[in-house]
């Protein structure tokens, strides 16, 4: 050992951490879950493109119509099936105002008119109408939300935690209401109410929330049996307090992620029901009904139709991948390692 100990002295090694600050233990801030959530929601490009995109529909809904003098049911007799035309863009070959080579705001006389997305066959402006309609889109989005949050939610909480023979009967009520098809329950309305926004929005208050119910109660039904439940009860919690403390905050990312997917199935449901005849009716608009009046004349003035689909499928895309990202940034279960 004495060798050992003149061979090898304190010039024989040489420290290889000198820096102290790599020898220090590193504390990590604690990060809330909210904060994570936002966190993992900006890094998801296409939720943000789908929420910018949203954004913009949502402005251009209110602010599009009063950027002319148009109205949505204004009629100019002498402006029948006129094609998009839009000032400067016009002198590029795009928005010109033509049809097969024939500038129809020339041969009309209509040298200072210009309507951005053209007429329909009376004459009315389709700009206004286009976004005037989304308007109806988004109310219907709103109205599948607070149906979702509200109805399916709480219908849900109350099956799935009280159990027995209230979930019994609750559950077949569910599928009484599931057994008869959206387009009976409206058709019934139309009949009573006539066709328009009111029929829709009680077909949705009756049918639109089983789904989110459904969803809610089978997570309800998981949770309640964990020990922090147990705990709650032993501690004396009552019921309503268990279901807003305990299990309202563990399901609600999930009922944000449900209701996000909703929208676009909404929105297709209203334009699909003014498309066949049972939603809003003439000089009203929507997209659904711009479609329709646009779908009558596709092959003769295609830019009737072009504009407010295009619109409905920019809007249906933009709550899909904004539904996407938010399950992405909500559920744990999707958070990369």
């Amino acid at each position: 050992m004495d060798n050992l100990a003149k061979k090898y002295d304190k010039k024989s090694f040489e420290r290889i951490l000198k820096n102290e600050k790599v020898q220090t233990d590193v504390v990590y801030k604690g990060i809330s879950f909210w904060k994570d959530v936002g966190l993992r929601f900006y890094q998801n490009k296409g939720a943000l493109i789908g929420l910018i995109l949203i954004v913009i529909i949502v402005i251009m809904a209110f602010v599009g119509p009063t950027m002319n003098k148009h109205t949505y049911k204004s009629l100019e007799t002498e402006h029948l099936n006129l094609p998009p035309r839009i000032q400067g863009i016009e002198n590029l070959g795009v928005f010109d105002g033509e049809i097969n080579g024939v500038n129809v705001y020339q041969e009309k006389g209509l040298d200072d008119v210009y309507y951005w997305f053209g007429t329909d066959s009376l004459g009315r402006d389709i700009w206004t109408r286009v976004w005037v309609g989304t308007q109806v889109s988004i109310y219907i989005a709103l109205l599948a939300v607070v149906i979702d949050m509200f109805i399916g939610m709480g219908y849900g909480l109350i099956s799935g935690y009280l159990g027995g023979k209230v979930d019994v009967f609750m559950q077949r009520f569910i599928e009484i209401l599931s057994g008869i098809p959206n387009l009976v329950v409206v058709t019934l309305f139309v009949m009573i109410l006539n066709p328009g926004i009111l029929s829709i929005s009680l077909a949705l208050v009756i049918t639109g929330w089983i789904g989110m119910s459904r969803v809610v109660r089978s997570q309800v039904l998981r949770l309640k049996e964990l020990d922090f439940i147990l705990a709650s009860r032993t501690l004396g919690a009552s019921t309503s307090q268990i279901i807003i403390k305990d299990l309202f905050p563990n399901i609600f990312g999930q009922v944000i992620i449900m209701s996000m997917f909703s929208i676009p199935k909404s929105i297709f449901y209203e334009s699909f029901l003014a498309f066949i005849g049972l939603g809003l009716q003439p000089p009203m608009a929507s997209l659904g009904v711009l479609i329709n009046d646009g779908y009558k004349s596709i092959l003769v003035y295609p830019h009737m139709i072009i504009s407010p689909v295009i619109v409905l499928a920019i809007l249906m895309l933009s709550f899909n991948l904004l539904a996407d990202g938010l399950r992405d940034a909500l559920d744990p279960k999707m958070k990369e390692h």
